[in-house]
């Protein structure tokens, strides 16, 4: 413990929202030079937490020091003057800058006190995206990024504050295996400089790898604080929810129907050469869960977009029911019975200053438009059996969607997109940035749409997550699908088909 001082402590930290205690009387302590994992279930209290370090929220009651003097931050630039840095699970990026603009937005370097030195903040970007190990040219705009590589340049952005407190928030939700371990070796690198590191995750195996000292919260309380040492996930879980693993057993066995979906040698070419997506075909039948497995860039989230008419130079054929899709735009493929789930809710699921109820109803308005009128007292209905349904968590449909934690936000879009009616839902990384009691409530959602007869397609990089849900696994690497097997398949053979490295030395 002598190790890693205290560089910042919470005593008696309450913090009160219009309805809900967030934190109920913590006392946490940071240590420096250390990874201070911090866990816990949706609505535990981690983010807000987090947020009184960053300066963004202020305690009710309790009190903050740094070094044995008690600190006041009023905004993040307070924080940020104390050397604090966060990378928020939401990225806060703008689409429309460079790489290089985003990642010193607020604090460019100038000269001659005049103009911003745009050589210099090329180079400094360029030197960080060198140090995380990645091929992104810096004047490159955010929005061409993929969600993975947008959260890299928000680590960046973070690093570039040469911050000695730095708070990281689901940094690895969007990563690949390989881009985690470069994290990982920056993380050890920064620690090693004497950093304290805040390291926020949901996946408790890396918890248990990264960190040196655990806190869990559970209900806004810390019902456990100790160093790493002996630590194993049971211990974790147990603090978290007060109960053994939540595995995801199946009820009954699968009954899957006739073939609801099929593709048929989907091609995406790729801007220089080659194919994002290349001559991929698979199959859903009514009941079936089909999991989509392969690592960052692999192809998955195009494909499912090709799917729903994104990208009009797609090539390929689809059938639902066995009739072909021949609609060109995303509104026609809805209509034809297909529904996405999109990887970032935030943005793509949501709009975050409208009510659950609103969320929810919004992609089926027509359904309540009578005269230019909205039957809002039918709307409300539908929207609280919806909620029912899906057993959301909410204190009144009428409150903002972005009041909701994580998991609920995602059932909230699943049930948006079960308001058209869908045969096939396809599903981009259902389960991202949520804790493992709201995963559990997903796939228990997923399972039982699933017995009602929907055909299911999802995508994602989690390996426990596909063999736990999958009646059928696709695995794919460099934009082709390398493998399928059945959902309890053995865990190095689906790793080995979604290699790329294994995959260009077949084709070769």
């Amino acid at each position: 413990m002598s190790d890693h001082p205290i560089g910042l402590t919470i005593r008696g930290g309450v913090k009160v929202y219009p309805g809900t205690r967030a934190l109920k009387g913590v006392d946490f302590d940071l240590r420096m030079g250390a990874v201070n994992v911090l866990v816990g279930e949706n609505g535990a209290g981690k983010s807000t937490l987090m947020k009184v370090i960053a300066g963004v929220e202020s305690l009710t009651e309790g009190r903050v020091e740094m070094g044995s003097q008690p600190v006041h931050f009023r905004n993040k630039s307070d924080a940020v003057a104390h050397g604090i840095g966060i990378v928020f699970q939401e990225l806060n990026l703008f689409p429309n800058l460079s790489v290089a603009e985003n990642i010193f937005i607020g604090r460019e370097p100038v000269r001659g006190g005049v103009d911003i030195d745009t050589a210099h903040q090329y180079k400094a970007a360029a030197a960080l995206m060198a140090r995380l190990e990645q091929d992104i040219d810096p004047d490159t705009p955010l929005g061409h990024l993929r969600v993975g590589q947008q959260q890299i340049v928000e680590i960046a952005k973070a690093l570039a504050q040469d911050a000695r407190i730095l708070i990281l928030d689901e940094p690895t939700s969007a990563l690949s295996a390989a881009e985690v371990q470069v994290l990982f070796r920056v993380i050890r690198d920064l620690t090693a400089q004497g950093v304290g590191i805040v390291y926020i995750s949901h996946r408790l195996d890396e918890l248990i790898h990264i960190g040196d000292y655990i806190t869990v919260l559970r209900d806004g309380v810390i019902t456990g604080a100790r160093s790493m040492e002996g630590v194993d996930i049971p211990w974790i879980v147990r603090a978290m929810i007060g109960e053994g693993s939540k595995e995801f057993p199946r009820t009954e066995p699968p009954n899957f129907g006739d073939e609801v979906f099929r593709a048929e040698s989907v091609t995406l070419p790729r801007a220089g050469g080659g194919n994002t997506v290349d001559h991929v075909s698979l199959s859903v039948r009514k009941g079936e869960i089909v999991g989509l497995y392969g690592l960052m860039g692999a192809g998955r989230t195009e494909f499912l977009e090709c799917i729903m008419a994104q990208h009009p130079h797609s090539r390929g054929q689809f059938f639902v029911d066995g009739k072909p899709l021949t609609e060109p735009d995303v509104a026609s493929r809805i209509g034809r019975g297909i529904a996405l789930i999109p990887e970032d809710r935030k943005r793509d699921g949501l709009v975050q200053i409208m009510s659950i109820r609103e969320n929810i109803t919004l992609s089926a308005l027509g359904r309540f438009t009578r005269l230019f009128h909205l039957n809002l007292r039918g709307e409300a209905a539908t929207a609280l059996d919806f909620v029912k349904r899906l057993t959301i968590k909410i204190a009144s449909p009428e409150n903002p969607v972005s009041s909701l934690s994580g998991g609920n936000q995602q059932k909230v879009v699943i049930g948006k997109a079960l308001m058209t009616g869908p045969k096939i839902l396809l599903m981009d990384e259902p389960s991202r940035g949520i804790d493992i009691g709201a995963k559990a409530e997903v796939f228990r959602t997923m399972r039982k749409l699933a017995a009602d007869g929907l055909g299911i397609l999802f995508v994602t990089s989690d390996l426990d997550e596909v063999r736990a849900l999958s009646d059928r696994i696709l695995v794919m690497a460099n934009g082709r699908i390398t493998g399928e097997f059945p959902g309890d398949a053995d865990a190095a053979a689906i790793i080995g088909a979604a290699s790329p490295s294994t995959q260009r030395s077949q084709a070769a």
